[in-house]
């Protein structure tokens, strides 16, 4: 029996058997492309010319990943101090890519019952009481800067990049670990001075100005907010400066002496850990050189060598690059004289709990 079709089943049909033929092209065609990613990826990374490859981050790996470079940038000391500057401001907790910390958001750890409220009676359970909490899901912020530089310019032997690629290749991990040092600092400062609340301050030349006798009381103000004392307080240059010619200029022995106390020992007087004066300058896109901290004095509770659950105000959350260790460098040759220098890391800084964060903007 012969079954006939319609003129409009029949380019119906033809259709169909087009689309489908469209559909396994593009299934052969990333395949093949699948294909070529895995012998890359079973060469060591090797890119053969010719051959055209998927984008892949394992293959840029194994094909940049310069180790040498690297470990010069783990044991790298930054001259400037920032990195000392950012753990102050910022304590840094390792974790992993993908992490899950506490928000000490409450009061809840002071709590106090009445006479009776922890008594058990005769037969009876104990008084049951509840904590609550909050936990944030988070992840750690892929961060990285590159040089683009030029093999003629550095092969120049008047050239201010003179000495080859092996040598400015180690001041470029420099310059980037700076930048990127810097970078986080800002932000650092940026959280804590916006959770924080303000106090405008006048420190001048008038008598009766007392600014130590200033952070001394609102160091209590935090306390009763918090339920513990701040810990840390970090000045800006500009606030330091204000603070010891204000005193200078009283005529009483308090100021006198005031004036002439180090940091160490104004931690001291003032029953914290650390005092922290902050000299970091940046330029934003090429402007004038601004202090980062300025004339803020910045008064916070954070612990070095603290987890996910304690209650520092601020934390900056690190994850280890591939292959271990806190940064990774890539060199990748662009074209036949141009070559990028990469310095990479994982990081997150977030304000874990705005209670007690305190700041006097200083004039």
């Amino acid at each position: 029996m012969k079954t006939k079709f319609t003129q409009k089943q029949i380019q119906a049909g033809r259709a169909l058997i087009a689309q489908n033929a469209q559909n396994l092209a593009n299934v052969l065609a990333t395949e093949r492309m699948l294909d070529r990613q895995l012998v890359a990826s079973e060469n060591d990374g090797t890119i053969k010319p010719g051959e055209v490859y998927l984008a892949n981050e394992s293959v840029f790996q194994q094909q940049y990943f310069d180790e040498p470079a690297t470990l010069y940038a783990v044991g790298w000391r930054d001259p400037s101090n920032i990195e000392d500057a950012l753990e102050f401001f910022a304590p840094q907790v390792s974790v992993p890519r993908r992490f899950t910390y506490k928000e000490f958001t409450n009061i809840e750890e002071f709590l106090s019952d009445g006479a009776n409220d922890d008594l058990r009676a005769i037969g009876a359970e104990f008084p049951t009481v509840k904590y609550t909490g909050t936990e944030t899901h988070a992840r750690t912020d892929n961060r990285g800067l590159r040089i683009r530089i030029d093999l003629d310019e550095v092969a120049d032997p008047t050239s201010a990049l003179a000495g080859g690629l092996p040598v400015y290749q180690a001041r470029a991990v420099e310059k980037l670990r700076r930048r990127l040092n810097r970078n986080s600092l800002r932000r650092s400062i940026a959280l804590l001075s916006a959770a924080a609340t303000n106090t405008a301050k006048t420190w001048d030349t008038t008598a009766g100005k007392d600014p130590d006798q200033d952070v001394l009381t609102d160091l209590v103000t935090g306390a009763t907010a918090r339920g513990m004392r701040s810990n840390r307080i970090g000045y800006g240059e500009t606030a330091w400066t204000k603070r010891g010619l204000s005193l200078r200029a009283q005529n009483t022995a308090g100021g006198y002496a005031s004036a002439s106390l180090t940091p160490e020992a104004l931690a001291m007087l003032l029953g914290i850990d650390q005092v922290h004066i902050d000299h970091a300058r940046y330029s934003a896109s090429g402007a004038a050189l601004a202090e980062i901290v300025n004339n803020l004095v910045l008064m916070f509770f954070a612990l070095s060598g603290a987890d996910v659950e304690d209650a520092s105000n601020i934390k900056r959350f690190t994850s280890p690059v591939e292959g271990g260790g806190p940064v990774r460098v890539y060199v990748q040759q662009v074209t036949s004289k141009l070559v990028d220098i990469t310095v990479e890391h994982y990081e997150l800084i977030k304000v874990t709990s705005t209670l007690g964060i305190r700041k006097f903007t200083v004039s």
